[in-house]
């Protein structure tokens, strides 16, 4: 393989790649920084996280997941499927966005699935925030 078909195969592995969340109101790159900062983007299961679990590639909570529609079969399960934990994140925030009166924009989105339909005004979701913007692509305009 020469070097121009290597470069280009690179190219349509990383187009692949870029749209693999289920789109909607929040970016592709915005769902990126989001999914790495829960979990690495990887399958991680369940965790306790603040008196109650978390799970999957967006850290889920059950309530969480209740209000994203309930997609796929079950939250545990859907936590663990990319394609079905980033449709019910995206539900999510289409739900929110407009009820907590925040920009439509990466930093009010991760906020909001870091402390709930308000998260994007309080004060207990700037550190989460400030983590994301450390990840070299993760910016309020991602």
């Amino acid at each position: 393989m020469n070097v121009g078909t290597a470069i280009s195969l690179l190219v349509l592995i990383g187009f692949a790649n870029a749209a693999r969340f289920h789109s909607g109101v929040v970016s592709q790159a915005c769902m990126q920084c989001i999914c790495d900062q829960e979990s690495g983007c990887r399958q991680s299961g369940c965790r306790m996280d603040v008196g109650s679990l978390s799970c999957g590639y967006f850290q889920i909570k059950q309530a969480y997941y209740t209000d994203c529609g309930s997609p796929g079969s079950d939250w545990k399960t859907c936590a663990d499927d990319l394609d079905c934990a980033s449709r019910c994140v995206q539900n999510y925030m289409r739900r929110y966005i407009g009820y907590s009166h925040c920009t439509s924009n990466c930093q009010s989105f991760a906020r909001i699935h870091n402390g709930g339909p308000h998260g994007c005004s309080r004060g207990s979701t700037v550190d989460y925030w400030n983590t994301m913007t450390r990840r070299q692509h993760c910016t309020s305009s991602s």
